[in-house]
């Protein structure tokens, strides 16, 4: 009988480490983990930089990309074209005044 309780215990003792230990299968699975959600930020933060390099790609061989950005940004205009700004209704101002 203390054989058998001995050998558990011993068991046991074994199988610490592996379970529970620095290197164990908890700690390994947790890092899995966390490394998954790195490379999703990754994949995220290199198609970011992807159109980063495309936008400086085009503002260094191209005039569009300049000309666009100073429309949009600064709303510049050429000769000879009209600026056109249409502003939403307001809605508080859009309903008919009701008299009490």
């Amino acid at each position: 009988m203390r054989i058998v309780i001995s050998m558990l215990v011993l068991l046991i003792a074994i199988q610490y480490p592996l379970w529970l230990g620095k290197g164990g299968w908890l700690k390994v699975y947790e890092m899995e983990k966390q490394v998954e959600l790195q490379e999703a930020k990754n994949s995220l933060l290199a198609l970011r930089n992807a159109k980063l390099a495309g936008d400086v790609k085009d503002l260094k061989d191209g005039t569009r990309a300049i000309e666009e950005r100073a429309r949009v940004e600064h709303g510049l205009i050429k000769e000879g074209e009209f600026f056109v700004q249409i502003l939403p209704a307001d809605k508080s101002n859009s309903a008919p005044a009701t008299k009490q």
